[in-house]
């Protein structure tokens, strides 16, 4: 079983914080509720900074959703608390956490920015703050560091237990730090159910005034369903009318799943034609943020290990800073003596600035026309930008005549520079 221990070391969100400091913006750590955004301010963060030689004097911590501090969410009274802290021209550190319980967060922030030896990092729970608006509300003094749930490799560094049993706890409860901390599978199952239930979704309909809970309750329940399945708007209210017997509009399931998203609960993985190279658009593929609570919401009765394995695939790649999309290959091929048109779908394409991967998550490739049939697409395409596939075996990279890559998912997860064999 896994178990907490004293520190998860998060060395890649710290390097991008430090490699911000003192470069005269805000940074704003986002990422989904209870990912570990506090953790990496004030433990690892902090911790940096005093081995680095930065007096404590010198680092200004205040938990906005600390009752103690709830004259300091008062904005004249922060303001005075910070100025009054700044005794000499050295930088001082303003960490500021749930920064959104801050009134008038965005004009005392902006101040913040005229302290020339201040250097600002928050963090907050309010989707509009944390997402859509976090660049133009500060009109390009903003800086993001954008935090996800435990990635494999950070999970494994915690976990006692061998890499097998950490993947079966991974795939079934998922990589929120405290989910550690919990020592049986009925006490990680409550937590997951609870902060789905109760914070998360809460959260949403107080945040956007939605009166018919029940509508977003089953929007979520089909998207955890259908995880990794092209769908749109329009498709789920005729799922709703057809299977459920509800009338729920399009244009209200697309603000849901905009609130869903801008929550960081789901992510919206598009269709790209690979060689017309253009976005196609709708339907798109909806992934959970972390498995666990994709799972907890289901009750745990949907856990087939292939589908889940594709979202954590999919998590790997975005935590790796990767843009990715689903790619669609069109092709000719003969088939009872014709030659066709066909296409074929990649599961993801990855990209980040001009480095290009696609991938296909199998969980089993089986026999030859199994084989065949995962590597046809990437075949197809025709580039020279790598091509991988990863299946669940526990196999270490290997490639075909072809130059296609084959590796076990727990090789591609715990290596960094899997993509690159």
């Amino acid at each position: 079983m896994g178990r907490e221990r004293m520190e998860i070391k998060r060395d890649g969100y710290l390097g991008k914080l430090t490699g911000k400091e003192k470069n005269g913006l805000i940074k704003v750590v986002t990422g989904v509720r209870r990912c570990g955004k506090s953790y990496l301010l004030f433990n690892l963060f902090h911790d940096h900074l005093v081995a680095n030689g930065v007096d404590e004097s010198h680092i200004i911590e205040v938990a906005l959703d600390d009752r103690t501090n709830k004259e300091l969410r008062d904005p004249d009274n922060m303001l005075k608390y910070v100025k009054e802290r700044i005794k000499d021209k050295q930088t001082y550190y303003v960490i500021l956490d749930e920064v959104q319980l801050l009134g008038e967060f965005e004009d005392v922030l902006n101040s913040f920015l005229h302290i020339r030896n201040a250097d600002v990092y928050v963090t907050g729970s309010n989707s509009k703050f944390l997402s859509s608006d976090v660049v133009t509300e500060f009109r390009g003094r903003g800086d993001e560091i954008r935090v996800y749930p435990l990635s494999f490799r950070e999970y494994t560094s915690v976990y006692d237990g061998t890499v097998e049993e950490a993947w079966d706890d991974y795939f079934n409860y998922g990589g929120l730090p405290l989910v550690l901390s919990r020592r049986t599978p009925e006490e990680k199952v409550e937590y997951l159910q609870t902060l789905f239930q109760k914070v998360y979704l809460s959260d949403i309909v107080d945040r956007h005034k939605i009166r018919n809970r029940d509508e977003l309750d089953e929007l979520v329940d089909v998207l955890s369903s259908a995880v990794g399945s092209l769908t749109n708007p329009s498709k789920l209210a005729r799922t709703f009318k057809s299977v459920k017997n509800k009338v729920i509009s399009d244009k209200t399931l697309n603000a849901y799943i905009g609130y869903l998203t801008d929550a960081f609960l789901i992510s919206k993985a598009v269709r790209f034609d690979i060689k017309g190279k253009k976005y196609i658009g709708s339907p798109a593929k909806y992934y959970f943020e972390d498995v666990g609570l994709r799972n907890a919401r289901l009750n745990f009765r949907q856990t087939e290990e292939n589908h889940i394995m594709e979202n954590i695939v999919y998590n790997e790649l975005r935590i790796r800073g990767y843009h990715v999309d689903v790619g669609v290959v069109q092709h000719y091929e003969a088939s009872g003596g014709k030659r066709g048109k066909i296409q074929t779908e990649v599961d993801f394409v990855a990209t980040k600035g001009s480095r290009k991967y696609y991938l296909q998550s199998v969980f089993a490739m089986g026999n030859p026309d199994k084989v065949r049939q995962e590597e046809r697409p990437l075949a197809s395409i025709g580039d020279s930008f790598k091509k991988i596939i990863v299946v669940r075996e526990n196999i270490k990279a290997r490639r075909n005549e072809d130059g296609i890559m084959t590796i076990g998912v727990s090789h591609f997860l715990l290596d960094e520079d899997s993509l690159d064999f």
